[in-house]
């Protein structure tokens, strides 16, 4: 095993631990709190249980355990789609922000908007392995809306190339199950906000969902 390898072991190991001990702070299992981290990330297309079992990789039957125990605890509420038949959006409770509140991530002290290059290029670098490992094991990449080949900036606001729908700012900044990485990396970790129209060229249609 070379010395990358080892480095990202143990980092693994400790972020594994740190979840555990948040977890075991509130009653709640990894799995648990580990959902709670996902949902306050994903956007309306990713707040799915089907999202969750694809993200984290595991089974249906886990899921619906895991949103039970939430549920229950009053951590998180489900509400039906208007639009898609028997869909459900999972959304997070003001208690479920508190917990989320206190966990390592809170606790890490946070990066600056704009990363110094070698931090830059330590994200890409990782960024780089995760889609490289995600490939190999045959999992959705998980992006950030605005960094999506799909994401379009138009005169009225931003759209979804693939769905055709309308999105509003916020959900740009969330993770999505349908992101796709463009032909350029380039613009990929720069940690800016999404373009504005003048810097976008011209939208193009969408695709079918």
């Amino acid at each position: 095993m070379n010395q990358t390898a080892i480095l990202l072991e143990r980092l693994s190991a400790l972020l594994q631990q740190s979840v555990r001990d948040d977890a075991a702070g509130h009653g709640l299992l990894p799995i648990h709190l580990q959902v709670l981290h996902y949902l306050a990330r994903a956007n309306r297309y990713s707040d799915l249980p089907i999202a969750i079992a694809e993200y984290f990789g595991i089974t249906r039957g886990t899921v619906s355990q895991t949103l039970q125990v939430l549920e229950r605890k009053g951590l998180l509420t489900k509400k039906p789609d208007p639009q898609h038949g028997k869909r459900v959006h999972l959304q997070l409770t003001a208690a479920a922000r508190r917990v989320l509140q206190q966990t390592w991530a809170e606790r890490v002290v946070p990066l600056p908007e704009e990363l110094p290059p070698p931090m830059l290029a330590l994200e890409n670098t990782l960024r780089t392995l995760l889609l490289t490992m995600q490939r190999i094991n045959g999992r959705r990449a998980f992006g950030i809306c605005h960094e999506c080949i799909h994401f379009l900036t138009e005169a009225s606001g931003h759209r979804c190339g693939l769905t055709g729908e309308v999105l509003a700012d916020e959900q740009t900044l969330r993770i999505c199950r349908e992101w796709t990485a463009p032909a350029t990396r380039a613009a990929i970790g720069k940690r800016v906000k999404p373009a504005t129209a003048a810097s976008q060229p011209a939208p193009r249609r969408p695709r079918r969902a």
